[in-house]
């Protein structure tokens, strides 16, 4: 008796589950320099450090940022460059330090602790001048995306839509404090700790 090799339709699938998405990135994703943002030696290079904290503040010892911006002038275009890798050995070789590409990636170290120098944001139409942020860390189904405003920005911020609705508790997580002359210290909260206050503000792109 023949048989029919013709496949079966197959009926709707369902959407693959997420995994976490870390910490199995540390071995390839992080790369030389990455986090130094600013051209070597720029005089008007700014420090911003932090550190990631769980939902029980504790700190997070394989999270991965990165991190883009536009240049002092407002422009993203950037310059592409952060990836270098040599012709020869195909190793990533990293930046020239020269070029400014906007666009930097840091793993926390075993305290939790990142660091980033780059140059301060320039102001877009209709938004105050920010750092968009990109967290990778270990349990999260997604990565998480928050910004970095810098202080000296008050006024513009003021105006900034994103800033404009959240309350003024909520707005605060998103605010980088001075330490000292162009440095700023910024930390994100994953979860809410002592209370939801504590926890950074998160942006949803849809």
């Amino acid at each position: 008796m023949a048989t029919d090799d013709t496949p079966t339709p197959a009926g709707p699938l369902a959407p693959t589950p997420s995994q976490t998405v870390g910490p199995f990135y540390g071995y390839a994703l992080p790369f030389r320099g990455g986090g130094d943002v600013a051209p070597l030696g720029h005089p008007d290079t700014i420090t911003v450090h932090g550190r990631v904290y769980d939902g029980v503040g504790q700190p997070v010892p394989d999270a991965l940022l990165e991190f883009w911006q536009a240049g002092p002038d407002g422009a993203t275009t950037g310059v592409p460059g952060s990836l270098r890798r040599d012709p020869v050995t195909g190793a990533v070789i990293g930046r020239n330090g020269v070029d400014f590409t906007g666009f930097g990636r840091v793993p926390t170290d075993a305290d939790g602790h990142y660091v980033l120098h780059t140059l301060p944001p320039g102001a877009r139409p209709g938004a105050a001048p920010y750092l968009a942020v990109c967290l990778f860390a270990r349990g999260l189904l997604h990565h998480l995306y928050t910004r970095i405003y810098l202080p000296e920005q008050v006024g513009a911020n003021a105006a900034d839509p994103v800033l404009a609705a959240l309350d003024p508790r909520r707005r605060a997580t998103l605010l980088a404090t001075a330490e000292r002359e162009r440095t700023y210290r910024f930390d994100i909260r994953i979860q809410a700790g002592d209370g939801p206050d504590e926890e950074t503000v998160f942006l949803d792109f849809g």
